[in-house]
């Protein structure tokens, strides 16, 4: 099995170990475009829907071409043929503006194995620390491209490094007003008073995928969901709280800030397990 395959968006396979960019596309030189993170599990890739919409709503933040998704969900079941191993993989869309010399957008699909982090995350939890996050963006500020997952992810890779150099797995970002936000790259779900709930999606945070797929389940379960603004001690007293992702899906938050949060009740309702069901139900 080879580690990276690629795939075009005319869904043909391309030499992993052959240059497939340009050297002036502006995905390498300002990040100029957006992308999604998929999770293929037993060769099935998971709410697909979910991320092509929300391909689609990112590019229409950056003013690109709407992307083909009818082709690219033939080149996502390329990518799944290619992937032979039974195995979790990682399934990455790039839609970039293309060329800065001028022509069509670029846009491929990666697959490679789930990192290793995932799965150790998944299974012993994250210890986090708060960051502030400095600008503030909101949907009355387009320009900072609230709730589009654009390619100009060094912010976020900072803000995990400085992290991890301090003994944290993970970060969660905080509002200058004090409010929790979300994750450099996962969303923030807690139960608060026996509701699953998370920062309202117009405090500029990502719509994620994961935790939207929870709700849904979550609600057909008859458990208590919300959007409601929560502070830091809205975690400290919470009966859990999760970081959800594609990849990684949920991993519980052990510590905020060295706190230690205890594990979640009996009465609580039981993220993973509602998560594992959220991303069966809904295939391509």
């Amino acid at each position: 099995m080879v580690d990276v395959i690629v795939v075009d968006a005319e869904g043909r396979v391309r030499d992993a170990d052959v240059p497939l960019l340009f050297a002036d596309d502006l995905a390498a030189l300002r990040g100029d475009g957006v992308f999604e993170t998929i999770l293929i599990r037993d060769r099935s890739s998971r709410l697909v829907d979910e991320h092509l919409s929300r391909l689609h709503d990112g590019a229409r933040a950056l003013d690109l071409p709407a992307p083909d998704t009818d082709g690219l969900r033939r080149a996502i079941t390329v990518a799944e043929r290619e992937w032979a191993s039974p195995d979790d993989a990682c399934l990455r869309i790039l839609y970039s503006r293309g060329r800065e010399s001028g022509g069509p957008p670029t846009c491929y699909l990666t697959v490679t194995p789930v990192p290793e982090r995932s799965a150790t995350a998944r299974r012993d939890g994250v210890r986090v620390t708060l960051l502030p996050r400095g600008v503030e963006p909101s949907t009355e500020q387009p320009w900072e491209l609230a709730g589009a997952k654009a390619l100009s992810y060094a912010r976020n890779m900072a803000a995990l490094r400085h992290a991890q150099r301090y003994g944290f797995d993970d970060a969660i970002y905080v509002s200058a007003d004090g409010l929790i936000l979300e994750s450099p790259r996962a969303s923030v779900v807690a139960v608060v008073d026996g509701s699953l709930t998370t920062p309202p999606r117009d405090e500029g945070i990502l719509p994620g995928t994961t935790q939207k797929a929870l709700y849904r389940v979550a609600a057909t379960a008859g458990v208590s969901i919300r959007e409601a603004r929560m502070t830091p001690s809205d975690l400290l007293s919470a009966d859990g709280v999760w970081l959800l992702s594609s990849l990684t899906l949920a991993a519980r938050v052990t510590s905020v800030d060295c706190t230690p949060l205890p594990a979640p009740s009996a009465a609580a309702p039981d993220v993973p397990n509602l998560v594992s069901r959220a991303i069966s139900e809904r295939m391509m």
